[in-house]
């Protein structure tokens, strides 16, 4: 009797768990706080990206008390660091509680202590940019030096960052406990593989800044101006390919499922984000490439490191494939490709991943351009590195963004996504697009013709190579001005999902794998083995190069302050 009352009270508790997989009210909370914030980093940010996009088009002239560098410095940080970043990590904690029943009281709790830390931390950053004092641009190099509490709000942004990264590993340890013998679930092991990856790129920066605050208050002299641009690399790249492996979550975990398809293979998707794990962040080097204070045989070492990353990612091209044409072919598709026109393209959440994936093609393209001595020359601190930047996270990530957020949303929020609304989103994509194949496009020829990039409008004394950057420029403008028109209608559309939107069910997709795959390895669970490969390319990459630039330190800087 008593067992039977167990049993029953088990599969009771079971099911409510179930039901509240993702979308208990306390978890859901949480991530959609951090989507407040996101998205409205995205909308002030947005704005400043076509204040920056009109004056460098010579089409307006920015106050000299919110001038060109002010903006371009403050559109970085909301952007690059508070959008994604705050996305990125609602985003993985709410996989996590939906796939691991829910978040356990602890992590959640350190959820929030990290919210509080990220918005603080930005708030006092962005302060000092808005008043002046710290024009020093997302990268923030030395000599160029802002105040010293603008390092101190980038120290409290990573060490949120650090503090969401140790409670997902903590609600991961607490089901492995707990589920001795079983797969950790693929989404949330990409999100393992996130905040490894996250908090490993931060170790490099966290401590360039700790060099600088000290020097910034004038406690120290000088500064190493090449070793700190060595350790921001470290970060700054691999920051990037964090946000592509979020997407890349997305595209393996939910996309199959969207398109009424299935995994293609657990093990290669498992494969797959233990390689970029491993393989990213020595690849921050070919940012230096023509940097004095390094050997051609490190460089050369460096180039390979960089293209290497190129694998995982075309491992997940022809998976992405492989899934579109399965998916097709169960709906009925005949010929070479007519899977293709099977697909979903009314769907909102679809055609964004979709154009996220197919934009991925050419920017990554473009990114093998500035892995190499020769190509790199052409186009280093171009508009066409800016414009290979708007491709990779200004589509790939970003799209894949909106695309998360038309479901995960109205998830959340227990609110149903009305036809009206997926129409608007469509149209919001589309937008998004052609405004970024003006800008970007544009950014590309026009840094192919040597425009150089973080300068405001300039004739360069009325120079005729110049002047004819300025039809390429104003296309600039244009897309600038379409982009901030989907911005907004995002914006909308998240917080009317998230507040207005009917109430319902919406499903978090997580795709099946294929009845045919094999088993998955349970050596892809030894993340410890895969820390410890990361660590071993990592010193490759960067010990010898650290220890030559410490032991044979070039003269340092004192502080310069350029505005």
């Amino acid at each position: 009797m008593e067992t039977a009352l167990h049993q029953t009270f088990t599969e009771k508790k079971s099911k409510r768990i179930e039901k509240y997989l993702g979308t208990n009210p306390k978890d859901a909370k949480l991530t959609l706080s951090y989507f407040t914030v996101s998205f409205i980093a995205l909308l002030v940010g947005g704005f400043l990206g076509l204040l920056q996009g009109l004056e460098r088009a010579g089409l307006l002239t920015m106050p000299a008390w919110f001038d060109y560098y002010q903006t371009l410095t403050t559109h970085g940080i909301l952007l690059i660091l508070v959008f994604t970043g705050t996305f990125l990590v609602g985003y993985v904690y709410a996989g996590l509680s939906h796939t691991l029943g829910g978040l356990i009281p602890k992590v959640r709790k350190m959820g929030w202590i990290a919210f509080t830390l990220m918005v603080i931390g930005t708030a006092l950053a962005a302060s000092q940019v808005i008043i002046g004092e710290a024009s020093v641009l997302y990268t923030f190099y030395p000599p160029m030096a802002a105040s010293p509490w603008f390092y101190i709000g980038l120290v409290l942004v990573v060490l949120g960052i650090w503090t969401a990264a140790f409670g997902a590993f903590i609600n991961v340890a607490n089901w492995r406990k707990n589920h001795r013998g079983q797969h950790l679930p693929l989404l949330a092991f990409f999100g393992t593989g996130i905040f490894v990856l996250l908090f490993t790129a931060t170790l490099g920066v966290t401590y360039e800044v700790l060099t600088l605050i000290p020097w910034a208050f004038g406690w120290t002299d000088t500064v190493n101006v090449l070793l700190s641009r060595t350790l921001f690399w470290s970060f700054g790249h691999t920051l990037v390919n964090v946000w592509y492996f979020t997407a890349v979550s997305a595209w393996y975990v939910a996309f199959p499922k969207i398109i009424g398809g299935r995994q293609f293979s657990d093990t290669l998707a498992r494969v797959v984000a233990v390689l970029i794990v491993i393989l990213n962040v020595p690849g921050g080097f070919h940012h230096q490439i023509i940097d004095p204070g390094f050997t051609e045989g490190l460089k050369y070492m460096h180039v390979f490191m960089s293209l290497s990353i190129g694998f995982p990612s075309l491992m997940t091209a022809f998976a992405m494939f492989a899934m579109m044409e399965r998916a097709g072919r169960r709906k009925g598709a005949k010929g070479l490709l007519g899977w293709f026109k099977k697909l979903p393209w009314k769907d909102a959440r679809f055609l964004a991943l979709f154009l996220a994936m197919a934009t991925f093609i050419p920017a990554g393209a473009g990114g093998i351009a500035q892995t190499n001595f020769q190509l790199n020359q052409v186009v280093h601190n171009t508009l066409f590195i800016t414009g290979h930047f708007h491709l990779t996270v200004g589509v790939s990530v970003a799209l894949s963004f909106f695309g998360i957020a038309y479901w995960l949303v109205p998830h959340l929020s227990k609110r149903v996504m009305t036809p009206k609304i997926n129409k608007l989103a469509i149209w919001q994509i589309i937008i998004w697009m052609v405004g970024m194949f003006f800008m970007s496009g544009a950014m590309h020829t026009v840094g192919l013709f040597g425009a150089p990039r973080r300068t405001a409008f300039s004739t360069y004394f009325d120079s005729a190579t110049a002047a004819s950057w300025n039809p390429y420029l104003m296309l600039l403008a244009v897309g600038g001005t379409l982009l901030i028109i989907s911005v907004v209608m995002v914006v909308y559309i998240v917080f009317h999902l998230m507040l207005k939107a009917p109430k319902g069910e919406t499903e978090f997709p997580i795709a099946e794998e294929e009845e045919d795959a094999s088993p998955t390895p349970k050596w892809t669970e030894r993340w410890s083995l895969w820390v410890v490969l990361m660590i071993a390319v990592i010193s490759m990459g960067y010990v010898i190069p650290i220890v030559d630039l410490i032991m044979n330190a070039p003269p340092g800087s004192p502080p310069f302050k350029t505005w």
